[in-house]
Parts: structure tokens; sequence; C-alpha cells
């Protein structure tokens, strides 16, 4: 674990950053239920039988892994300019971070038609980054090569997310080249010229046509898509079948199922992003499902968190979609949000956290908060605290309920977001100094939420103890002065 010394201000001290009508709304009882869900919902009792330990011998419990998934995204592995950043941002998985997400966004990922950026080439390296003086301009920024990630992250331990599979977003995912296969006389309708925006309304022109006249209009380019669709998550997964833990199946699809555009039998889609292969949540799960194995976790992810949602995983589950993990997201862009937030607003405020915990939890799956922005507005040591006080918060809220299995904060560095996202989200300044965030984090994850203790053996050798889930070391000496050590799970 890497030592950063004390943070620059205390707890108690940020709290005052906050006004009272925030400690109003996160008031003690609100601090009082958190606190009893993670007691009842992130801990466990075991009862373990030693070999070779005397009556009443002391027993060093040291919890040294989690079950809970503490991630963050990697986008900007080797990137960060130099050694010693990058050596910073690299040790922060498999410690302060258990599970990486893995960038697999189409538009770069395939940058040529047929050629995916599996294997690393000069340009991913820490000597090219290192030498560029304008590193958002490269088309790459954040987008780096998978084989060198997934590498580094098995040799740290760390669990591996992929992200996303099938998204129809034209601005970040979907390829220029697959779009420049629509016919000429089409592509003058906005939506499809290179680097499209992305979050508007279908173009009026496509959208006066039902899916049916779309195919006989465009018989080549549906048939296309549709190929390059499957083609690109056979690609993926059937290279990394046993080595990616969980993958994001289908993103930021609730708003289509919500408009009813993903229709069973339909070859076409008229999504809210643009065309889209039909019913095309449903073929990406079944699809990911034939080719991965059983282990491997398909997760459904969105921000769109309304009944929509939840009514999509339903759908999808009766119609024998393997849907094992919720993806929840909540992305701050504005720094005035947070600001919002520090001032007592009611927005996203303990009520309305719980509440949409509650919706999602009908479906009683595992919940993956999947991508978590939260900024410190102004960049200076007020916002830095106003930042860390709300992640301290949204946290410990999480952390408490039942069906939640993890939290992944997003961009880990200041100025290494995508066009658009804050430069002042990260839990370290572009320096790679740490924030107050940074702090706040660690010390809830490898200090307040890690069970150290000490128990004594009964007379037949077994050991009892109370401790948050995860594999653990035991230590103690023998009848004979010989020093013992086991590993067990506490689950």
């Amino acid at each position: 674990m890497q030592d950063y010394g004390s943070a620059k201000m205390s707890e108690e001290e940020q709290a005052k950053e906050m006004s009272q009508a925030y400690w109003d709304l996160w008031n003690p009882d609100v601090q009082a239920r958190i606190d009893e869900g993670i007691e009842q919902n992130r801990k466990a009792d075991g009862v373990f039988t030693l070999d070779d330990v005397a009556p009443g011998a002391v027993v060093e419990v040291e919890q040294v892994s989690h079950d809970f998934i503490f991630g963050a995204h990697i986008f900007n592995f080797n990137q960060l300019g130099s050694d010693e950043c990058n050596q910073r941002y690299q040790a922060l998985y498999g410690d302060l971070f258990n599970s990486a997400t893995i960038a697999f966004y189409w538009k770069v990922f395939e940058m040529e038609e047929g050629k995916p950026r599996f294997v690393g080439e000069a340009r991913d390296t820490a000597d090219f980054w290192n030498a560029v003086e304008e590193p958002k301009k490269q088309p790459h920024w954040r987008r780096p090569a998978t084989d060198p990630v997934v590498d580094f992250c098995e040799k740290k331990g760390v669990r591996l997310h992929g992200h996303p599979l099938t998204w129809g977003n034209q601005g970040w995912h979907i390829p220029d080249w697959l779009n420049e296969k629509l016919p000429e006389e089409y592509r003058s309708h906005g939506r499809y010229q290179a680097n499209g925006a992305s979050f508007k309304d279908m173009d009026a022109y496509f959208n006066q046509f039902t899916p049916a006249e779309l195919e006989e209009m465009l018989p080549g380019f549906t048939k296309e898509l549709n190929y390059q669709m499957v083609k690109r998550i056979t690609d993926i997964t059937q290279r990394y079948k046993d080595r990616i833990h969980s993958w994001d199946v289908v993103n930021e699809s609730a708003t289509d199922y919500g408009l009813g555009v993903m229709v069973p039998g339909d070859q076409i889609c008229k999504s809210r992003y643009g065309l889209m292969p039909g019913d095309y949540d449903y073929w990406s799960f079944k699809l990911a499902e034939e080719i991965l194995p059983e282990a491997a976790k398909l997760n459904i992810n969105d921000y769109n968190l309304g009944d929509n949602y939840v009514n999509q995983v339903k759908t999808l589950q009766a119609r024998g979609c393997k849907v094992d993990v919720v993806g929840a997201q909540l992305h701050m862009f504005k720094p005035e949000q947070c600001t919002a937030i520090a001032e007592g607003l009611k927005y996203h405020d303990p009520e309305e956290l719980f509440e949409t915990m509650d919706r999602l939890s009908q479906l009683n799956l595992p919940i993956h908060m999947s991508e978590l922005t939260i900024t410190a507005p102004g960049g200076d040591l007020h916002g830095e605290a106003i930042q860390a006080v709300i992640a301290r918060n949204f946290y410990r809220l999480w952390f408490s309920v039942k069906h939640m299995m993890g939290i992944t904060w997003w961009n880990v560095v200041d100025d290494c977001g995508a066009p658009g996202e804050p430069s002042v989200s990260g839990l370290f300044q572009r320096n790679m100094e740490p924030k107050l965030a940074y702090h706040a984090l660690n010390d809830l994850i490898n200090k307040e939420w890690k069970t150290r203790t000490q128990v004594q053996a009964s007379d037949e050798g077994t050991i009892s103890f109370r401790g948050f889930r995860g594999r653990y070391r035991l230590t103690w000496t023998s009848p004979e002065g010989e020093a013992k050590t086991a590993e067990v799970e506490l689950s």
C-alpha cells in the first residue's frame, strides 16, 4: 500500500465545509440506518478449526481481501506522461481497487475495419505517451489496447470487467467505417456523418419509416449492421473467455426499451441513437451467454434507473436471458451539482438513493454501482472537501444495501476524463497527488472496512469471529513454537 501521509484536512474539518441543511438530510438516523445495514449485509460470522493449535492460543486474524468490489476504470493505463505517474496509477489496482473496468468502446477499439486493437503497439507504450505533448488529441486517449491491460490486471490479481459489448451511441461507440457503409444518398442525414452527435432524437427522415420499410430500403446496410455487431461480440468474448470476469453486455438501452423500438423479429431498430439491429438487447445477451463460460457475469448497465429499466430486465429474464448483475450509473458531470448537494438541496439525498436501490432490488439480482462521478467544485481545498464528504456518504450508503455487490469510481485522475466530463472529478490531481476523496475512500476500504482482530482457540482448536466478508490470513504459534498460517474465506 502506498503511503501518501495524512490528508490535508481531517474528516471533522471536511464536515464543516458542508451546510447544516446537508447534515439535516444525512442526519444521525440516516447514519444509524446505514451502520445497521453494513453490519447486517456486509459482515458474517465464521468458525474455523485449526491444526496444531494449543487451547487458548492467540490467533491473529487479518483480512487480506474483500468479497465486495471496489473498482475503477483503467482507461489511462500507461498514458499519464511520466513513469512515476504511471507507477502510482498502476499501484492503485490491487491496493485501493480490486476490480478494473477495461475499455472496449468500438469506435477506437476497431478504428480500422477488421483490425481490433487487442495487441499493444508502439503507440500504446508508456514511451509513446511520455513523449506526447497533447495526449487528448490522440484518437486512442483513454482507450488502451486491451491485451496489455488484461495481462497487467491478472498479474496483480485484479478482477476484470469489460465495458461495453453493445451500445448504440454514435459519438463514443459506433465506428465511423460502419456508418460509412450506409448508402451515400442517406449519409447526408446528419446522424450518419462521421463523429455524429449522440443523445438526440432519431433523425426525422428515418423516423418516418417503419423498421420493415427501412430494412427494404437498406437491405445491404441492415445485413452488414447485424453481421458486424455479432462479429464484434464473438471476436471479443472468444478471445477473453476465461479471463474477464464480467461484462457490460448491453449499455444504456433502457430508454430504447421504454420507447418500444426493440421488437422481436425486426432486423433493424429505430433506436434513439440511430439505426441499430432489431431486438439488440435480447440477442446480445443470448450470444454472450452462448460463448462465455457460466462463471462469467453478464451485466446490463444504465443511468436510466426508473421503471423502464426494471421492466426491461424482467422482460429479458422472461425471454430466457442470463442477466446476472444490474449496473447503475451516477454521473455528476457538472461541479454545480455537487455544490447544490453541499448546500443541502434534495438532490441525490439519502431518501432518493435508498428509493432507487429499493426499486432495483425488486429484481433480486446483485447491483453494481458501475460508473460514479463526483466532482470537487472549484478544484480548491473547499471543493475537495465537498467531494470527499459526498463520496464517503455515498459509499457508506451503497455498502449498506443488501443487493449491492460493488462500486466503481469512474475517472481516477483529474483532467483525464472524456471531452465534456469534469476536469476535477478524480481522486488524484493530474500529477498523481492524492486528493481528500482518495483518503476518504482509502480509510473506508483499507481501514474501517477491513477486519483485524485477535481471538483465542478453544479446547477443540476452533476459533470464531465476526468480520467483513472476504479472505483472511490466520497466524498463530504451534505448541512446539512453530509459526503457523492459514487462509480462510468468510462468506
